[in-house]
């Protein structure tokens, strides 16, 4: 049951990927302690193939494989969260969440702080070969063979929720789903069943506005002449003020720019949401065809409206594997007639390469409509564009055959059409995804407290 006599919940986010801001908490602290009472602050910093690429790191090094910024974006706050109880919650953890909680108390000590309390969650790595056939039950055929790099599963709310009900001040994960880093905190904060559906569809939704940081204050919203932002370069990031029913208001942190709006609500409450009477999560299915945004007052919006079914049966699980070799070139071109020169040089490469399916792009003239096979620039007709970057770009299995791509960029120097300059190549490791969808109960989600000397 919910706990009506809680105080409502305040829930900072800090980032909303890997790579971020690493300035963005401090005023979204300042702005929690001001407001006082319970609070928590939140990190999202994973996206579909950062747990890919985290799991190449922990390969090169068993202690790496968590965000790289985690100690930037913590350590000039860590303390202040600490004095005032700010707990922390954040799956910066990736691929190792362990190695990040190791970092995270060794932070704490160089600082001369007590030791926090940390837990640990596990249970959505499925990349080791005891899953194997858990995963080959759900893709068959398709990853015999594979060489897996990694395999997690989207898990929920609830073993954040016992970890906090567990007296830790800061929750570590790796691959939850983003809204749970929000819908944890407040099950725990009010005491909510992980049946509570309509609770947990609201709080849901309150974590779907904060987990893309300052996307939802103006950020990515921003459009000089058509949507306009104030103060972009100072862009604020977001703050949910939970009540004990899961309806929310949206504000940001105090003194900075961007901007709260019922526009940028609303754009952020649809982002990537396919059925807005289904949005499907591990915690709950939430349903906002229903849900109400009012604007309360300067950079404060609220959310209420939203409803709850019963959570999927199935978890999400990405898979990515090894995929060859991605290569990549460029070349500019300027002046009169560059867009004939740029597409004679793309011309040339085609002839050179046979064996390779090109990805060509004008930049400056066709480029970001395109597709890898070409069918808008077939059909665009030759301009006069006077300044124009080739790209070209091709995968390939083999490597030595990828590294042909590069080498004939570079070439173009002397080879012709005239006037190219300013190459750039690049050959890299390409990663391929596939997702499934496995039983609720093949992946025991669950929690341990970091221990001394752990």
């Amino acid at each position: 049951m919910s706990n009506p006599s809680r105080s409502p919940l305040l829930i900072g986010c800090a980032a909303g990927f890997s790579g971020d801001r690493v300035d963005a908490a401090s005023a979204v602290v300042d702005t929690l302690i001001a407001r006082g009472g319970p609070a928590f602050l939140i990190f999202e910093t994973l996206a579909e193939r950062t747990l890919a690429l985290a799991q190449l790191r922990r390969r090169a090094d068993p202690d790496a494989g968590f965000e790289p910024l985690l100690e930037d974006m913590l350590r000039p706050v860590l303390a202040r969260c600490l004095q005032h109880n700010i707990r922390i919650v954040s799956n910066f953890g990736a691929a190792n969440p362990l190695a990040a909680a190791r970092c995270i108390h060794a932070m704490a000590m160089a600082l001369g702080l007590p030791a926090p309390r940390i837990a640990v969650i596990g249970g959505d790595d499925l990349s080791g070969a005891a899953h194997r056939p858990l995963l080959r039950a759900q893709l068959g055929a398709a990853i015999d063979g594979l060489q897996i790099v990694s395999a997690n599963a989207y898990i929920g709310a609830e073993a954040i929720a016992g970890a906090l009900d567990a007296g830790a001040q800061i929750v570590v994960t790796g691959r939850v789903a983003d809204p749970s880093l929000a819908v944890g905190p407040a099950m725990s904060h009010f005491g909510w069943r992980a049946d509570d559906w309509d609770r947990l569809a609201r709080a849901t939704m309150a974590g779907h506005l904060l987990e893309c940081g300052a996307q939802v204050c103006g950020g990515y919203f921003a459009d000089p002449g058509y949507k306009d932002v104030p103060d972009l370069h100072a862009v604020g990031y977001p703050i949910a003020e939970i009540d004990s029913d899961g309806h929310c208001i949206i504000t940001k942190a105090a003194n900075t720019g961007g901007l709260l709006s019922l526009a940028t609500v609303k754009e952020q409450l649809l982002y990537e949401v396919h059925d807005p009477a289904a949005y499907l999560t591990p915690d709950v299915v939430a349903d906002i065809s229903s849900a109400q945004l009012e604007l309360l007052g300067p950079d404060r919006v609220g959310l209420t409206g939203v409803r709850g079914h019963a959570r999927p049966d199935s978890l999400k699980v990405n898979v990515c594997h090894e995929g060859g070799w991605l290569a990549e070139g460029e070349i500019s071109y300027a002046g009169p007639r560059a867009e004939a020169r740029a597409r004679l040089a793309a011309a040339v490469l085609r002839q050179r390469l046979p064996k390779l399916k090109l990805r060509v792009d004008w930049i400056g003239a066709v480029s970001i409509m395109g597709d890898d096979a070409g069918a808008l620039l077939c059909a665009t007709p030759a301009g006069d564009a006077r300044d124009v970057r080739l790209r070209v770009a091709a995968s390939h299995a083999e490597r030595a055959e990828a590294e042909r791509l590069p080498r004939e960029v570079t070439a173009l120097y002397t080879c012709g059409p005239a006037g190219g300059g300013g190459v750039r190549t690049a050959l890299t490791p390409r990663l391929n995804t596939l997702s499934c969808l496995i039983p609720r109960e093949a992946v025991p989600a669950h929690f341990e407290m970091l221990e001394s000397g752990q």
